[in-house]
């Protein structure tokens, strides 16, 4: 092959494993926020889909006239890390009005190719007085319209609505507000990752007439997500399962994991799952998956990561020094690790290290000088570990998780011991 194949072959691979990490951190990739990654994933998403149908079994849709690439993930694990957020300061989760107001506009936007967002509140307004299972959307409580304009605002982020006047904003202040948005059907019908349909799931009804719906359906929110993830391609239950279709539930479920999770433990995979990775048929796929996906295979006696050397897979790291929380989890995990118990102790003594910490260096960390300072940045610092696998807390006790024990502190050093 001459140079010039040589360089066009390696560009090719280079295109094919960014592509593929653009979109595990962002499965809905639009040419309106991202053209220069959209450019990618359209230009090498044959081999980019091919990728994902043979090591995860998911689908990748690329509508180039349409300007969006869409990879349906599915997975059968809730995973509270990654919930939506708000599109203002502090960035807090969605709760569950705003969830349930996102559901009920999407469906509403599905009828009207033009909407203004009065006319659209009108409709959420019938839509949840219909419906018994939801409380009724109330415009006259400011707290309803902020929950509707955050819940409208990150359908704007995703592509689906698009402003042609005015500001989402200003409905949080008066109904009077006037914001007209174009709606993009195709893609509102992209957002739901789900090979059935939430309306084909029974509920079921209460025995209990005076129990909420919603706290029915939250009882049962395990059992409805399996049942709307179901992949009837890996066989049912009432089916007699094929080696071939084990096995490819096998292969599937261990790379969604491994591409999806900070690190897979080992401990955490089940007899068979181990079993086909230590395979010939699964290293050769473990091998073959990390080097076309761009990614470093890191394995040890207890568990396997997919490390992006360059970060495009993730919306976040660790270590890090972009937030006090990660700083402090650094830290805090060295003392976990530390432990005299096996890598266990208890919040409470984190607290007093907090403490430590905070006290010999007054500049550092502000906000947690107080009183309480020390309890809410080992609160916080926890959330950062569990959130990375690496450690474990429950009734007040962490423990380190294997993959916790790859990062040892040799020493510390801040701005005050400099000279």
């Amino acid at each position: 092959m001459s140079t010039l194949g040589n360089l066009a072959a390696a560009r090719e691979r280079e295109e094919i494993a960014r592509a593929i990490r653009l979109l595990l951190a962002t499965p809905l990739v639009t040419e309106r926020a991202d053209p220069e990654g959209f450019d990618v994933v359209r230009r090498r998403h044959r081999m980019v889909a091919e990728w994902f149908e043979r090591y995860c079994g998911w689908s990748l849709l690329v509508e180039p006239r349409l300007g969006y690439a869409r990879l349906a993930k599915v997975g059968t694990r809730a995973d509270p890390t990654r919930p939506a957020r708000r599109d203002r300061s502090g960035r807090a989760a969605f709760d569950r009005r705003r969830y349930s107001l996102f559901c009920v506009i999407a469906a509403e936007l599905l009828a009207v190719p033009l909407t203004t967002i009065g006319l659209l509140a009108d409709r959420v307004v019938h839509a949840t007085a219909a419906e018994p299972d939801l409380p009724r959307f109330d415009t006259a409580a400011r707290a309803e319209r902020r929950a509707f304009a955050d819940a409208l605002t990150l359908l704007e982020r995703l592509g689906a609505v698009e402003v042609l006047d005015g500001a989402t904003e200003a409905f949080v202040d008066s109904t009077e507000a006037k914001v007209l948005y174009r709606v993009d059907a195709a893609l509102l019908m992209r957002l739901l990752a789900a090979p059935v349909g939430p309306s084909r799931v029974a509920t079921g009804e209460s025995a209990d007439p005076g129990r909420a719906a919603a706290n029915r359906i939250a009882s049962r929110f395990p059992e409805l997500l399996a049942e709307i993830s179901r992949e009837r391609r890996y066989g049912t239950e009432s089916e007699t399962t094929t080696d071939a279709r084990r096995n490819l539930w096998h292969r599937h479920s261990v790379f969604r994991r491994l591409v999806d999770d900070p690190v897979v433990h080992l401990a955490d995979l089940t007899d068979e799952q181990r079993a086909y990775l230590a395979s010939p048929t699964g290293r050769r796929l473990l091998r073959e998956a990390a080097e076309q996906g761009g990614f470093a295979l890191e394995e040890r006696a207890d568990g396997i990561m997919f490390v992006d050397p360059d970060g495009i897979a993730t919306d976040t790291r660790f270590p890090d020094d972009s937030g006090t929380a990660k700083v402090a989890a650094l830290l805090l995990l060295d003392a976990i690790t530390a432990a005299d118990t096996a890598g266990t102790t208890t919040e409470e003594r984190l607290a007093t290290t907090a403490a430590e910490v905070l006290r010999a260096h007054p500049n550092w960390a502000k906000a947690y000088q107080g009183e309480d300072g020390p309890a809410a940045l080992v609160r916080e610092a926890l959330a950062v570990l569990v959130s990375f696998d690496l450690v474990t807390h429950h009734g007040g006790v962490v423990t380190a998780r294997p993959a916790g024990y790859r990062y040892a502190l040799s020493g510390t050093r801040t701005s005050e011991d400099r000279t």
